[in-house]
This record gives C-alpha cells, sequence and structure tokens, in this order.
C-alpha cells in the first residue's frame, strides 16, 4: 500500500492502523498540502511512522497547492496550527530533522513504487488528490500497474462539510479529482455517506487514554478534533474517515451496499464547486450497477470496525 496524506488527525488515525496493521505492508507514504501546508504534513507523516515503530517507510513531498495555481488553504480550526491538535510540538511528536524524508518527489515515488509492485500496488488518497493527478501527467501508463486507488472524499447523496454539497478533500482541487476519477484505474469512493457513520466517540478517546505510548498520542489529537466536531454539531464524536477508507481498501471491514456507477467532479466556479455528481441521484433502493460505469461508490459498510480500530491502536 501508499498512502496519500495531508497529515491531519484523522490521517494519522490511518497511518497508525496501517503502519500496525498485519495485513497491510505499508511501502511509502506521499504527503500533498491540505489540512496543513505539505512541509508540515510531511513532519507528522514521519514522526507518526516514527511512534509507530516503521520509521522506515519513506516519506516523500508532493503538492504545495492546488493543480489550478490557485492559493492554497489550510483548516486550522479542524486540526490545529500543526495539524495535530497542538501536539506537534510536544513529546508526543518532536520536530522533525530533514533527514526523515525521501530524496524523491511524491511524483517520483509513486512511479517508481507502481514499477517495483506492478499489479499489486494499492494506492489510499486521504486529502486532495493534487499528486495522483500530477503522477497521470507525469506517466500516462500509471493506471496499468495500480491494482487499486481507493479515495477517501466526495459525498454522493449526504450533504458536504465546508459547503452544501461539497466535501473538503475534492473541494480543495476539483480540477486534480477530475483527472483522477477520468483515469483508467478501478476507483473506489469512501465519501461522507459512509464515514459519518463511522464514528469516534469520547469514550473511544477515553479508552485510548488509558492504553499504551500510540493510545495515549491518540487520545491526545483526539481531544482537539472531538471539541471541533462539539462545536460544529454539538456532540463529542468526530466521523472515521481515513481510517475507514484505508478498511474498505484492505477489507478489515466489509462493504455491505457499494454500487458501480458514474462520478463527475463539479469543477465551476460556482457554489457547487467540488461536488461529485453520481448517477445515484433520483434512484432508490439497491441502485443496480450501470453498464460502463467504472467508480464504486461505498454507502454502506458493516458495523464494528472503529472498535477494533480503537482496540489495535490502544493496546499497542
Amino acid at each position: 500500500m501508499l498512502l496519500d496524506v495531508d497529515t491531519g488527525i484523522d490521517d494519522a488515525l490511518a497511518i497508525l492502523t496501517a503502519a500496525l496493521s498485519n495485513e497491510i505492508d505499508l511501502v511509502g507514504c506521499t504527503v500533498t498540502w491540505g489540512n496543513v501546508d505539505v512541509a508540515q504534513g510531511a513532519r507528522n507523516t514521519s514522526e507518526v511512522l516514527r511512534l509507530a515503530g516503521h520509521a522506515d517507510v519513506p516519506v516523500a513531498i508532493g503538492a504545495a497547492g492546488p493543480r489550478t495555481g490557485a492559493v492554497a488553504t489550510f483548516s486550522p480550526e479542524v486540526h490545529g496550527e500543526d495539524g495535530l491538535g497542538g501536539c506537534a510540538d510536544t513529546a508526543h511528536v518532536p520536530v522533525l530533522s530533514r533527514n526523515g524524508l525521501a530524496p524523491e518527489s511524491a511524483v517520483e515515488m509513486m512511479i517508481r513504487l507502481s514499477h517495483e509492485h506492478a499489479g499489486t500496488l494499492e494506492i489510499v488518497a486521504v486529502g486532495p488528490l493534487t499528486n495522483l493527478a500530477a503522477a497521470l501527467d507525469a506517466d500516462p501508463t500509471l493506471p496499468e500497474r495500480i491494482r487499486q486507488v481507493t479515495v477517501m472524499g466526495g459525498a454522493a447523496l449526504a450533504p458536504g462539510n465546508v459547503s452544501d454539497t461539497a466535501e473538503a478533500n475534492i473541494w480543495h482541487d476539483p480540477e486534480a479529482a477530475q483527472v483522477v476519477f477520468d483515469a483508467s484505474w478501478e476507483l473506489t469512493m469512501v465519501g461522507l455517506d459512509v464515514t459519518m457513520t463511522s464514528l469516534i466517540t469520547d469514550e473511544h478517546r477515553a479508552r485510548l487514554a488509558a492504553g499504551g505510548e500510540i493510545g495515549r498520542f491518540c487520545a491526545a489529537i483526539l481531544d482537539f478534533y472531538l471539541g471541533y466536531y462539539e462545536g460544529w454539531s454539538g456532540e463529542r464524536a468526530s466521523g472515521n474517515h481515513d481510517a475507514l477508507a484505508l478498511a474498505v481498501a484492505t477489507g478489515l471491514v466489509k462493504t455491505t451496499l457499494s454500487p458501480i456507477v458514474d462520478v463527475h467532479v463539479d469543477c465551476s466556479a460556482g457554489e457547487t464547486r467540488g461536488r461529485t455528481v453520481t448517477t445515484l441521484e433520483g434512484e432508490w433502493g439497491q441502485w443496480p450497477e450501470r453498464e460502463g460505469a467504472r467508480h464504486r461508490v461505498v454507502m454502506e459498510v458493516e458495523p464494528g470496525f472503529e472498535e477494533r480500530m480503537i482496540d489495535l491502536l490502544a493496546s499497542a
């Protein structure tokens, strides 16, 4: 697996889950802008891997802003100024030295790993899709060597979280997202329709706080994250966004409803910019697969993954 991240709090949970799971061979992390600037994201990624005992996993820096060259915006209100809820400058996550990063770029790492693991490499992208779009620009044959791409992003029927219709990762760079959805690889979209049904609660945070070093770190960063959600929804419970996409990609959780449909990204300058438009709209029931459609959109998963994830992180 290659993880493409913009490491904030939910990315950190996904990285730790991947690094600690016996079922996953994590061969690299590429970093893009999004939750934080790309340099901070790279530092966060490297230190989270080091905390998990996987400092050997290479981390490569990628895009610093959107594909169009527009000004990058970040999410300090959700993840903290450092992306880790204020924990990145504590003893939990010391400041990273430059030698913790790979000498190659994110695009170079994606292409190299696609050759080294041709036909077996899974890419799980949990930030804006700028890096993947740039890799397709550099090597249009890339999809031929990728087993599957799983994207945490979008919303089929659910409302957005940065506008009425748009989810944050897609909204940050709709043009890049459209390039990625248009590519010929097998693509699974794990969006707000399902990630907002897999909740991390304050009870989970308390279980992590009573665990080992990794659990205590997760509890510390989640305290900030749940505080944001409490202000947003009135409840200290967050969607388990990035780790759920990881779980879907690897079979750590089974999907119970994931129709294959067509997905188009709204790249307009209007109020619906960043919306993922699917052929699920206007239909009821189980959404039969459409002929010629290529995008698997996850709508339901079996319950219980978040409990297993918390157990894994708390016991590490």
